[in-house]
């Protein structure tokens, strides 16, 4: 009877350890289960959050790009255009505000110190200060109110006018050529005359500058007729 017991109880310890193996295996398999898939889900949300970053940095640099594509295709603002003129009895300057007007220009107007006066420009009167003057060259050294243009490197483009003196532009503007530098700017000569033509006074005047492009220029009558000077200066497509 105390055999039989004792296998019993042999039996029953031997389930008892079987069960609590069992358990213990599906718990470890279940621990397992859950740790594989926490690991997947950090790893997930890692590349979700680098894939974000990349997609993020090639949308700027594309934005960039295009920004800069869109800054280089924009052209550059031009420059000014000034109306620069002597005019001794009016008629040149006359001209100078038509132009400056067709094209929404500045003006300069280039002042003697000392003004010539009606007596002064008779050319007929051989002791007039313009005979005087064109007889001797060392008195064409005609002192300026000034020759310093406000802002004088914002302009690209100068239209120059001035009358003609025996055939030649007047000397009165020769100081004002000398003193400033038309590096890098179109220059654009129109005169008026009683009977001259434009003749040699741009190119000379071209040689005296030494800088600047200078082109062809146009001649005026004493009297033009408002229509031809607009019509010149649209010819010219500043604007």
């Amino acid at each position: 009877m105390v055999i039989k017991m004792k296998k019993i109880f042999s039996i029953f310890l031997t389930s008892l350890m079987i069960v609590s193996l069992a358990a213990c295996g599906n718990s470890s398999q279940s621990a397992g289960t859950n740790s594989t898939n926490e690991t997947g889900t950090e790893a997930d949300t890692e590349t979700k959050v680098q894939t974000n970053a990349q997609d993020s940095a090639e949308a700027s640099a594309s934005e960039d790009s295009a920004g800069t594509a869109a800054s280089q295709e924009e052209p550059a603002a031009s420059g000014k255009t000034l109306v620069v003129y002597y005019s001794a009895s009016g008629n040149t300057g006359r001209v100078a505000e038509l132009v400056a007007d067709e094209l929404g220009a500045d003006t300069f107007e280039i002042i003697p110190a000392e003004v010539y006066s009606d007596e002064d420009l008779d050319w007929t009167n051989r002791d007039s200060r313009v005979c005087k003057e064109h007889d001797d060259p060392s008195l064409q050294d005609i002192e300026l109110v000034s020759t310093e243009v406000p802002g004088w490197n914002e302009y690209d483009v100068v239209l120059f006018g001035y009358p003609i003196w025996w055939r030649e532009a007047s000397w009165v503007v020769n100081n004002f050529i000398t003193s400033n530098d038309f590096t890098g700017k179109t220059v654009i000569p129109f005169c008026t005359s009683t009977s001259s033509g434009l003749g040699d006074s741009g190119t000379n005047l071209e040689k005296m500058a030494g800088t600047g492009t200078w082109l062809e220029g146009m001649r005026f009558n004493e009297n033009p007729d408002e229509n031809s000077v607009r019509e010149w200066v649209r010819g010219l497509d500043l604007e």
